[in-house]
């Protein structure tokens, strides 16, 4: 992995190395698709590391504990609306995950929030299209983009949150077809999450990759650790069980488990308890 990177120094001015910069992921907008997914646990990040996988995101407070185990990837932390509430809360999160090895930040925040950001040369990006949190101001849950008017008020949202200085965005159930047509009319490297291959970047959270819980729409399960979780938790109640079992029929702790003492020691240590010795 480390032959393929390249030097950097980190945002606490730390020498490093990262498999793609900011300037390598804009360079291959239109030229090379990449990949991304979720990360963080140490597992989860090790995972996407040995499966090749080009771009990381992770929540802002788990950003040390996926640079353990991906020390190489380009990484994004999200700062989630509900843990940095005021726009300084945002920024000193910014920065602390920067400092704590991130390469950019992600928000769903107003265009004000990414100038700010952007205007401290951070890279942003955005979050456009189904935002699940905004979502009752689309009804509920439900692709964004689908009518005309709708996809070109979505246009417009893109060329805003670009004016704004946001290098990315994650572009999410939006139709394919609209975002195809959107992501050659802006410099945004276009994330998307459910909206087709005319992204930039095709990205799916881990657990939906990996088949860990009910799937959306927009998801496809690549693996069954649901159904391995499943077993496992039969088999975890079942050793439970069985070993509480053993313990009151007194085959546990047996021979195998069990320290010996040469019979000779042993009598001596009785002829003691009977006051013999």
């Amino acid at each position: 992995m480390i032959s393929k990177t390249k030097p950097i120094y980190t945002w606490d001015a730390k020498p490093s190395r990262r498999n793609l910069t900011a300037a390598d992921i804009i360079a291959c907008k239109g030229n090379k698709k990449l990949t991304q997914t979720t990360a963080n646990t140490i597992e989860e990040a090790s995972a996407a590391v040995d499966s090749d996988i080009d771009m990381l995101i992770c929540d802002a407070s788990n950003v040390e504990l996926v640079r353990e185990a991906a020390p190489y990837t380009f990484l994004t932390a999200a700062l989630t609306i509900p843990n940095f509430p005021t726009d300084d809360d945002i920024l000193r999160g910014a920065l602390k995950a920067l400092q704590n090895g991130a390469d950019s930040v992600m928000t769903a925040r107003r265009l004000a929030v990414v100038e700010m950001l952007a205007q401290e040369d951070i890279p942003v990006m955005g979050h456009l299209g189904l935002v699940p949190r905004k979502s009752t101001w689309r009804g509920g849950l439900r692709a964004v983009g689908r009518t005309a008017k709708e996809a070109i008020k979505l246009m417009q949202d893109f060329r805003d949150l670009e004016n704004a200085g946001a290098f990315s965005v994650e572009a999410e159930v939006i139709p394919a077809d609209v975002l195809a047509l959107i992501s050659p009319q802006t410099s945004l490297i276009t994330v998307s999450l459910g909206s087709g291959h005319g992204g930039d970047v095709i990205y799916l959270f881990q657990s939906d990759i990996c088949g860990e819980n009910p799937l959306p729409r927009h998801s496809r399960a690549f693996g069954d650790l649901a159904k391995i979780s499943s077993q496992m938790a039969k088999e975890r109640r079942a050793a439970l069980t069985a070993f509480k079992s053993a313990c009151l029929n007194g085959s546990f702790p047996g021979p195998a488990e069990n320290a010996g003492i040469p019979e000779k020691e042993l009598e001596i240590f009785r002829k003691s308890l009977a006051g013999n010795v």
